[in-house]
């Protein structure tokens, strides 16, 4: 490779020349979703991100010798609260959850990654994990069926999050803190009462800490070091700075992965996302407002990755008139070669503005053979990109009649029987859109008309 790929490394606080341990085994591991809700934009971020990083890898050192995993956290207090909230077990709500995650990320272009384990499978490796710190003196167990990691044992403890631990101390959350030796000491492993999942061990019957869940499985699959650990820019502390205590000194390493990359925040039109200001958006919101899963992928790759992103739909529209302007001039080919300036803005620390901005130039020079390999390394080819489709004038009078019934059972405060209404056009390709008391539909990306004729 002539010219290197630099990546920002967060543990370094610098831009480094990326030389994998193994150039015939790149390994690469992403903190993946905790499996209680549908995935909102924010969690979306580092899945596009890292895809276009695991394409990237996958070029520079063919698709064979590139490893890519990407846990599910599948043990989580926010887990077992729905469970009980919805009075089913949880397994009901991980499988349900896990499989809506993936229909959401395939609509979005993500490649899946070779492996994505779930904590639930690798129990007895985070146990075995736990009892070797114990041995090593890097951990303690509490009368109580605790076990924390003890963070005065770790020298290098807030080298990632460039802090001091006086500085880490001020913004911990206390918990459990009689039991603990210093407030910063983290937990391995805790007790289960009977409505919580629970695994014995020799501390009692309990469940792990979600810290120690990433470090089994990345040990289990990827070795004790390997060459890049991603997430978003929220996890840097605890979660990673944890990560990097517990398994340097359970593996007797220097380094645990020898890259650290973070993706910045996600806003939504200037204002942080949250359900009490009514702007908490899911992929599927987007799924449903008609958005082409191409389009979606070019809002959020036109800002770097290390930048916070602000969520704009004009922006989004745009993006939208920009793909069904460049796929209208594809070629047929499926050529696997990158444009020279494409790769160098990739090669910059994944610069995906710089390689947009680039699609732009291909474009207007006319180079579509080369706008087209870009543009499908990228997952912005596509057939779903929104388009104009027709619709015949008797099944256009159906659907105004149904959204008429829709909107009299409202009124009538018959929920039930409008949530039937919407969900049905919904099946058919068919988007309602509320908007105060004026109600409006248009057309999906896969409008089905057999399925409308039987409404």
């Amino acid at each position: 490779m002539k010219t290197p790929l630099f990546l920002y490394n967060s543990y370094s606080r610098t831009k480094e020349a990326f030389k994998p341990l193994d150039k015939k085994n790149v390994r690469m591991y992403v903190c993946g979703p905790t499996v209680y809700d549908r995935a909102h934009i924010g969690n979306a971020r580092p899945v596009l991100v890292f895809d276009i990083l695991f394409r990237l890898l996958r070029y520079l050192y063919k698709e064979h010798n590139v490893t890519y995993v990407r846990n599910i956290t599948d043990i989580d207090d926010k887990i077992n609260a729905k469970a009980i909230k919805r009075g089913v077990n949880i397994e009901k709500v991980t499988e349900a959850t896990i499989e809506l995650f993936h229909k959401d990320m395939d609509f979005l272009g993500a490649l899946r990654p070779n492996h994505e384990p779930r904590a639930t499978e690798y129990v007895s490796e985070m146990i075995d994990m736990i009892s070797k710190l114990i041995s090593l003196s890097f951990a303690y167990p509490t009368e109580d069926g605790h076990v924390f990691f003890e963070v005065a044992t770790f020298s290098d403890y807030g080298r990632l999050s460039n802090k001091n631990l006086s500085e880490l101390k001020e913004g911990v959350r206390i918990e459990n803190e009689n039991a603990k030796k210093n407030p910063l000491d983290f937990v391995l492993w805790k007790p289960s009462n009977l409505e919580e999942p629970g695994w014995e061990s020799p501390w009692g019957r309990g469940r792990p800490g979600w810290h120690i869940e990433c470090s089994a499985m990345a040990k289990d699959i990827l070795g004790d070091q390997f060459d890049i650990h991603g997430g978003g820019i929220d996890l840097i502390f605890p979660h990673h700075e944890n990560e990097i205590a517990q398994s340097t000194c359970s593996n007797n390493m220097k380094k645990f992965a020898n890259f650290w990359l973070h993706n910045g925040f996600l806003k939504i039109e200037g204002e942080k996302m949250s359900k009490s200001l009514n702007n908490f958006l899911t992929v599927y919101d987007l799924i449903k407002r008609d958005f082409s899963g191409p389009a979606i992928r070019f809002n959020m790759l036109a800002t770097h990755y290390r930048q916070p992103l602000d969520w704009k739909f004009e922006r989004l529209v745009e993006a939208e008139k920009t793909l069904i302007k460049w796929n209208n001039k594809f070629e047929p080919k499926n050529q696997t070669v990158l444009p020279m300036q494409i790769l160098n803005a990739l090669l910059d620390d994944l610069n995906t503005p710089q390689s947009i901005y680039e699609m732009h130039q291909l474009f207007n020079n006319e180079k579509f053979d080369d706008l087209s390999n870009a543009c499908r390394f990228f997952g912005f080819s596509s057939k779903d990109i929104k388009d104009g489709i027709s619709i015949p004038p008797d099944i256009s009078e159906k659907i105004d009649k149904l959204v008429e019934k829709r909107n009299n059972a409202r009124l009538a405060k018959n929920f039930s029987l409008a949530d039937e209404i919407r969900e049905d056009l919904l099946r058919a390709g068919i988007i309602i859109k509320d908007s105060g008391q004026e109600t409006t539909w248009e057309s999906g990306q896969k409008l089905e008309i057999k399925k409308l004729k039987k409404l």
